[in-house]
């Protein structure tokens, strides 16, 4: 099984919602984010396009911060999902600088934290709480290695992309557009 969520950025109005309830299911410090809206405006006035989207750490099959992480507080857990074991974490700060997504932040208790797919959630057979919680439904959240998953047939039929191909990580979150 390898985890992936698929975010459809036609849907996605960019209230937020997501953002509240990652916060409040894993309490997430005030002033901190393991997953925000980015808001891109392409072409020039009067032929303007609008993408909005949600982010967050890609849970790479490739992860740099994984690679890089000097005690093994960065690791994969089964499904793909890219972890952080807080008492193994010393704090260096060498994963957030390799991370091509911006997806890690130093958590004021010293260590490093990040987007986990809500995991804690998943071993009960639940979505992730930002998936949860979306009003437009544009996320989706499934088993990229069982075809008939969702998110599988999802990206059969869609036009989607990455961010940051050219990092090579082999990220597992998709955008629909």
């Amino acid at each position: 099984m390898r985890y992936a969520m698929v975010i459809d950025t036609l849907k996605c109005v960019g209230c937020s919602d997501c953002v509240v309830a990652c916060q409040t299911e894993n309490d997430v410090p005030v002033g901190y984010c393991r997953d925000w809206i980015t808001e891109r405006v392409d072409g020039s006035y009067p032929n303007l396009e609008l993408e909005l989207r949600s982010e967050r750490c890609n849970h790479c099959d490739n992860a740099p911060c994984v690679r890089c992480c000097p005690t093994g507080a960065s690791h994969i857990v089964d499904g793909g999902v890219v972890m952080v074991t807080e008492n193994e974490c010393i704090g260096c700060g060498a994963c957030i600088e390799s991370c091509p997504y911006d997806a890690r932040f130093q958590h004021p208790d010293g260590y490093v934290d990040k987007c986990t797919f809500c995991h804690h959630r998943l071993e009960k057979g639940q979505l992730p709480a930002c998936v949860s919680v979306c009003p437009t439904k544009c996320m989706y959240f499934g088993d990229l290695d069982n075809p008939n998953s969702e998110v599988s047939q999802l990206l059969k039929n869609r036009k989607y992309k990455t961010l940051a191909p050219e990092a090579g990580t082999n990220p597992h979150v998709f955008y629909l557009i």
